[in-house]
């Protein structure tokens, strides 16, 4: 009885192994094989902007720059929601607190105030306000404004058209060698995708100092998106 059930246990891992799914493995190669490089490239006119903006206040005490910063902060969240910012699109990107130092030959540095910032980071949807919305948050207050970093929206969406273009140009090419080496082209070994990406131009930002109120411009331009595939066909 004992030897019975030490079979059983002997043969339960078999039994076990029977019921795990084989992953089929590749065809052999059996013909030759080409590898071949090819990019794919979409223009686009950018529809997403991403600027930074924040409030940089000094104070005698930290308290007060603090209190300051967060009075002005306030009203530059106030800008935004007035010019149909949605909440999703504005994100804090940083507060610090910093004391201001004096220097002099031989002395320790002696403090002389505070300096408090905010900053967040704004996504505008439509890129052609982003200018007025940026008019809108210096007079609220704001007086720090770095960017616009401009994007696409549906990247994937952009990128996916340029990854087909690709794979369509390889194949073109690989028939090409095909026939003139008298073979015909079977199929595709190996497929792998390497650094591509946005070709961003740089964005333009205008202002004009020489009235009270900033006449911003924002020329998004075109992006150059560029996908770059080396596949491997197997000619036969």
């Amino acid at each position: 009885m004992k030897r019975l059930f030490a079979l059983a246990l002997a043969a339960a891992p078999l039994a076990l192994q029977a019921q795990v799914p084989v992953a089929p493995q590749p065809a052999a190669v059996t013909g030759t094989l080409l590898a071949i490089t090819a990019d794919g490239e979409v223009v686009r006119t950018p529809d997403l902007a991403v600027i930074g903006a924040g409030v940089v206040t000094q104070a005698a005490t930290a308290e007060a720059a603090m209190r300051d910063n967060a009075t002005r902060m306030a009203a530059t969240f106030a800008a935004l929601r007035r010019a149909g910012i949605a909440e999703r699109d504005v994100q804090t990107a940083g507060i610090g607190l910093q004391p201001q130092y004096r220097y002099a030959e031989n002395q320790p540095p002696a403090i002389t105030g505070y300096q408090a910032t905010n900053r967040v980071t704004v996504r505008f949807r439509d890129v052609k306000k982003a200018g007025s919305v940026l008019d809108a948050l210096v007079a609220a207050g704001a007086n720090q404004i770095d960017g616009p970093n401009l994007t696409v929206d549906r990247l994937d969406e952009a990128l996916d058209e340029a990854r087909a273009q690709a794979v369509a140009k390889a194949r073109a090419r690989a028939e090409l060698y095909a026939k003139a080496s008298g073979l015909r082209v079977g199929r595709i070994v190996t497929i792998s995708e390497e650094s591509g990406g946005p070709n961003m131009p740089m964005p333009m930002v205008r202002m004009s100092a020489a009235k009270m109120e900033a006449d911003t411009a924002i020329a998004p331009g075109e992006q150059r998106l560029t996908v770059t595939l080396r596949l491997t066909f197997e000619l036969q």
